[in-house]
C-alpha cells in the first residue's frame, strides 16, 4: 500500500514555511555568533562563513529527517519524509537528499520543476536520493 503523496503546492507552500523557519536558525545560528565573534575582533572569511552556513542548514535538516521524517513545517502541513519503501531515511541518504536540494533548487529550480515531468512527481533531490514525501496523519 502507497501513501498519498500531498500535493506540488501544499509541498511548495510548505517550502515557503521553512524558508522562515530557516531565516530564524541563521538569525541565531549565524548571526549571532559572527556578533559576538566581531565583538573580540574576529573575522571568518568567506569560505568560512559559507562552510558554517552548509553545516549548520545540514545539522538541522538532517536531525530532522533523521528523528522523525519532519521538519516543524512538515510537521504543520502534515507530511513526512520516508524512503521509497515508506520506512525512516538512512544517515547518508538524508545527507545526500540535504546536499542534493541546493542545486535543485538554487539552480532556477530546476528540481523543483522537476516534479512537473517526474511520473510520481518527486522533486530531483527526492529522485536523487530515494525519499520520497508523503501524506502523515495528525
Amino acid at each position: 500500500m502507497t501513501a498519498e503523496q500531498p500535493s506540488l503546492q501544499r509541498r511548495l507552500v510548505c517550502m515557503l514555511y521553512e524558508g522562515l523557519v530557516v531565516f530564524s536558525i541563521l538569525l541565531i545560528g549565524f548571526l549571532l555568533p559572527q556578533v559576538v565573534l566581531s565583538g573580540f575582533g574576529w573575522t571568518v572569511g568567506a569560505k568560512g562563513l559559507w562552510i558554517h552556513v552548509l553545516f549548520l542548514l545540514m545539522a538541522y535538516f538532517v536531525w530532522c529527517w533523521l528523528n522523525g521524517g519532519q521538519t516543524l513545517p512538515m510537521k504543520t502541513w502534515k507530511m513526512r519524509l520516508v524512503d521509497e519503501n515508506g520506512g525512516p531515511l538512512r544517515p547518508l541518504q538524508a545527507v545526500l537528499r540535504y546536499l542534493a536540494a541546493w542545486p535543485s533548487i538554487l539552480f532556477l529550480g530546476i528540481g523543483i520543476i522537476w516534479a512537473l515531468l517526474d511520473k510520481d512527481k518527486r522533486f530531483l533531490h527526492d529522485r536523487i536520493a530515494g525519499t520520497r514525501i508523503i501524506a502523515s496523519a495528525g
